[in-house]
């Protein structure tokens, strides 16, 4: 069971780059990055918040349940 970050797929969709999305919600490329590979053991709201403003997309669209066994 795990949880994927469909991040990449909605900044595509919105042609933004990991650039400019790291700038308009305030954090690193780097940390950016982190999220985007699924590596972060958490997100903040206020971060899913900002994310979800830049992006204009709901959380569920950024994440997703899987409950398929890696």
């Amino acid at each position: 069971m795990s949880i994927i970050v469909n991040l990449d797929v909605m900044m595509a969709k919105r042609k933004m780059s990991s650039g400019e999305l790291a700038k308009k919600i305030g954090i690193t490329q780097a940390n950016l990055s982190i999220l985007k590979t699924g590596k972060a053991k958490a997100v903040r709201f206020s971060t899913l918040e900002a994310i979800c403003k830049a992006l204009d997309c709901q959380p569920g669209d950024i994440l997703e349940f899987s409950n398929k066994e890696e």
